[in-house]
């Protein structure tokens, strides 16, 4: 049922995603929710982390928080052309969060709205590894990584 209710509001966001590209002043550009987490350029790609509450992200969309959902933050990527700006659509994002107990949760991000995006549990106060491997369409394999704070 979760699973259900997840991707019943998944496909609202993705309806809608034309609608707000309209409106966006931004030309199609990953405008972050919030102050980046961690950004650097490797390889000449420009690689963006934001990470929010799921209750934030959800009112972002005009959406209640569906009851039962485990994850806690969302974790936005965008990859962009570091020169132009202009978004990177059609890579493979995997992104792996290392708890603060050293447990860890491995997810392929989804390409959504002018970015790779992804839920994940991050409940407890403390640092998270946040770990990323992304191939965008020069085949070529890239990874980031960073430390964030759950306060």
């Amino acid at each position: 049922m979760r699973k259900l209710v997840l991707a019943c509001a998944l496909m609202v966001a993705m309806t809608l995603a034309p609608v707000v590209q309209a409106a966006d002043h931004g030309h199609g550009k990953h405008e972050a929710h919030g102050s980046a987490a961690h950004e650097e350029v490797v390889d000449g790609v420009k690689v963006t982390f934001t990470i929010q509450p799921m209750a934030e992200a959800m009112k972002e969309m005009g959406m209640p928080m569906p009851k039962g959902v485990k994850e806690t933050h969302h974790l936005s990527l965008a990859l962009t052309d570091p020169k132009t700006g202009s978004n990177l659509s059609g890579a493979e994002v995997k992104v792996k969060i290392q708890r603060p107990d050293k447990a860890e949760q491995t997810k392929d991000l989804m390409g959504m709205h002018g970015h790779y995006g992804g839920d994940f549990v991050m409940a407890k106060k403390g640092k998270y590894g946040v770990m990323s491997k992304f191939k965008v369409k020069d085949g070529k394999v890239r990874s980031a990584k960073f430390w964030y704070e759950v306060k």
